[in-house]
């Protein structure tokens, strides 16, 4: 993890989101289709699939591939293994693995008690978006301008960015979300020394005005919160309820939100 500039950083969002993050896509400059589609072949299809005995792969591909279009939603287990053709068990298993290999990471809710009822089912979020936009069927960066995944591929590229910093440093994931019964969310979580540090992200580039809604609402019900926003665009600037960051910012957010 690192501030995106350099040689090899990306010269847009979307390129980021589209190429992924894996070292040889970045550093040798192989072209993400090919890569990712023999990554899939070759350590999805065929190792991950035997160390849960695979019996049938074209269920299984289906399973990963509708994962990766759940990508930042949250996780419902009977309608993925019912759109897969397997069972509820089955799911589970597998959606087991791909965490272990860190292909998926489950994002658990925060359940302190806030005077509501908090949503309890984890969010699924792919670690590689250049993984995910293969998966997905997106081939080409320009697609990402509009596409109906770009929000959640957005924050899912965030989300990697702060778990692998909290990875790097060998330390757990200890990070959440949090959302009410009444839709009132914030993407990202994590109490430290009794005090709360939010972080919202938001894949527009332009800051629109309910952009700190979720962290204003959050920010009142806790008490005691410190708040940041990463948004897709280039400038950084200071609100009255937040801290706002641009995406090549990534680093400096989450030395902020981890204190």
């Amino acid at each position: 993890m690192g501030e995106l500039t350099g040689k090899n950083a990306p010269l847009s969002v979307e390129i980021l989101l589209w190429q992924g993050m894996y070292p040889p896509v970045i550093d040798r400059r192989i072209p993400p289709a090919g890569w990712y589609s023999d990554y899939v072949a070759t350590y999805i299809e065929r190792d991950v699939r035997q160390l849960i005995n695979v019996r049938d792969l074209s269920a299984f591909r289906r399973f990963v591939r509708m994962c990766a279009m759940r990508t930042a939603q949250l996780l419902n287990l009977s309608s993925l293994a019912a759109d897969c053709g397997v069972t509820h068990n089955t799911a589970k298993a597998w959606i087991s693995v791909l965490e272990a290999s860190y292909i998926v990471h489950l994002l658990s809710p925060y359940h302190r008690n806030f005077g509501k009822r908090l949503i309890k089912s984890p969010k699924l979020y792919f670690l590689d978006t250049g993984l995910a936009a293969a998966l997905a069927g997106i081939r080409e960066a320009g697609e990402l301008t509009i596409h109906p995944m770009r929000g959640a591929l957005y924050e899912s590229w965030v989300i990697a960015e702060l778990l692998k910093r909290r990875f790097n440093r060998a330390q757990p994931a200890d990070v959440h979300f949090w959302r009410d019964s009444g839709g009132n969310e914030v993407d990202v979580v994590i109490e430290h020394g009794g005090r709360f540090h939010a972080l919202e992200v938001k894949s527009g580039k332009t800051i629109a005005a309910d952009y700190l809604t979720g962290l204003e609402r959050f920010s009142h019900v806790a008490g005691n919160a410190t708040a940041s926003l990463v948004y897709a665009g280039d400038d950084g600037q200071r609100r009255s309820h937040a801290v706002i960051f641009g995406w090549r910012e990534i680093e400096a957010a989450a030395k902020r939100f981890f204190g």
